[in-house]
């Protein structure tokens, strides 16, 4: 099973160079730049520019980055920008209170709302997952439950999309379930849930981590051939984002 310990196990990398941006707070990012030496995970280098730290990291300058408290439409802007792709999707690593860790997407607002995307989202998940030495089953929320078709339009549309991307899923030997509107279900036993859309699946985010306490150690960038974790300004703390970071470019 996933864990937070089990990726701190992975990220014991010193050799690698990890970039992290910094806004405003010069102070949180020192304090993940300390974490990640004393624990060591990597040495840390510290960005002010979204550009340069994407040009870095696409040019091999340093291992992977981290988002840090960079503005996001900035910092998702340089990394389109510079590995040429119209979209960055994302997936967050999540772990709530008394549970297990599951990859969370869309947590993007402008991400996953056609079949086309949650299939892509699940398809790239998976490849992450797997690296991990895990074999997904993916989950496919929608607004709904089965029993709630004809209540609305827009409802019915969710649902019916939900049920296509779990067939499509499957066609392409993915482990798939339509999990309806039921995280309390899926949470269970699903290793990555994907959203109805960008919106619900960023407010499922903020839910579980700012009020539910559930730990949230960054949402790798899935659709690019590097290791970029994205980061909410709101956390305490980046040095788990770090690990994480280091981790995942640990296995490249």
């Amino acid at each position: 099973m996933l864990t937070a310990e089990s990726l701190f196990l992975r990220a014991r990398r010193p050799d690698l160079r990890i970039g992290l941006g910094v806004g405003k707070d010069l102070e949180k990012a020192r304090e993940a730049e300390l974490e990640a030496e004393d624990r060591g995970f990597a040495q840390v280098l510290l960005y002010n520019d979204a550009g340069s730290l994407a040009e870095d990291l696409l040019n091999g300058k340093i291992d992977a980055a981290v988002r840090g408290d960079l503005d996001s439409n900035r910092a998702m802007g340089a990394v389109r920008k510079a590995f040429q792709v119209d979209k960055v999707l994302r997936a967050a690593f999540m772990e709530p209170l008394g549970s297990r860790m599951f990859l969370l997407a869309p947590v993007g607002i402008d991400e996953g709302w056609s079949v086309d995307e949650k299939v892509e989202l699940a398809r790239l998940a998976a490849r992450l997952m797997r690296r991990l030495d895990i074999d997904p089953l993916i989950g496919f929320m929608s607004a709904g439950r089965a029993s709630d078709r004809g209540r609305s339009a827009e409802i019915d549309r969710s649902i019916e999309a939900a049920g296509e991307a779990t067939a499509r899923a499957g066609s392409e030997g993915l482990r798939a379930k339509d999990v309806q509107i039921l995280i309390e279900d899926a949470v269970r036993d699903c290793d990555v849930i994907i959203a109805p859309d960008g919106v619900s699946g960023n407010l499922i985010f903020r839910s579980l981590h700012f009020l539910g306490g559930a730990r949230a150690m960054g949402a790798p960038v899935l659709n690019i051939d590097r290791v970029y974790i994205d980061t909410s300004r709101a956390k305490a703390s980046y040095g788990d984002s770090v690990a994480l970071a280091a981790a995942l470019a640990g296995m490249r």
